[in-house]
């Protein structure tokens, strides 16, 4: 399922393009308490790590060059920025490191 707050773009009118995919994909839904961000904190975190290392600190020419930007730290938050929470390895580095296990032990 997905879980996330209780915001527009995730429960808004049945055509809305979020709840769209899910429905398309089967994909359930979840949502935090009402103004409790603390019960998603990992999103939250995720979110503020953006605005702090990427959106505050870059001029984007106009739309599709924040779009490029944005992609272009995603690239960078997951496969070369360490993570503390994973002691200093990268989001890439552990999944690539539990997917080459053999399948008896990931299971």
């Amino acid at each position: 399922y997905a879980y996330s707050d209780n915001g527009k773009e995730f429960k808004g009118t049945d055509g809305h393009a979020f709840i769209k995919t899910c429905r398309q994909h089967d994909i359930g839904q979840k949502f935090t308490r009402v103004n409790r961000p603390q019960t998603n904190g990992k999103a939250e975190r995720v979110i503020r790590t953006l605005m702090d290392m990427w959106h505050s600190k870059i001029h984007f020419k106009d739309c599709a060059d924040r779009h490029i930007q944005l992609l272009r730290f995603i690239n960078f938050y997951n496969t070369v920025k360490p993570h503390k929470s994973l002691n200093n390895a990268t989001p890439y580095e552990i999944l690539t490191a539990y997917f080459n296990q053999p399948i008896c032990k990931q299971l």
